[in-house]
């Protein structure tokens, strides 16, 4: 059964960094894209990077020059480095593969009905 496994979230104080891993366990990437998504209570849902199977990159306007998405050479694992982190950066996130949309699509539109959800790892920023 494939899974996207989350982890490395946790509690850094504003202008810190942290890097996100996401390990696809049985899901084979293909085409389409991967992305890290991410909630707070009380938001709405919101897409912050993207990456294609050609490993070029699309962020929300909110992490542009602060975050970076990246993979492994395998595309087996999936990374969000964050720097300069910011409170309202606080959210649970969750990586996501949406084998059917580009990341530049997803991060302006959404998921579409078959994404691959994946667990999701808490990030908090005290100011």
């Amino acid at each position: 059964q494939e899974q996207l496994v989350a982890s490395g979230g946790g509690s850094v104080q504003s202008g810190g960094s942290l890097t996100l891993t996401c390990a696809l366990n049985g899901y084979f990437y293909r085409s389409g894209s991967m992305a890290w998504f991410r909630q707070a209570p009380g938001k709405e849902r919101e897409g912050v990077a993207a990456i294609d199977s050609d490993r070029s990159a699309t962020y929300a306007d909110s992490v542009q020059g602060r975050f970076t998405i990246s993979q492994d050479k395998d595309k087996k694992t999936l990374y969000l480095q964050m720097t300069s982190l910011k409170p309202e950066d606080t959210a649970t996130y969750y990586c996501v593969a949406d084998g059917a949309r580009s990341g530049a699509y997803v991060i302006e539109y959404g998921l579409g009905p078959l994404a691959t959800w994946g667990t999701g790892t808490q990030v908090t920023v005290s100011s």
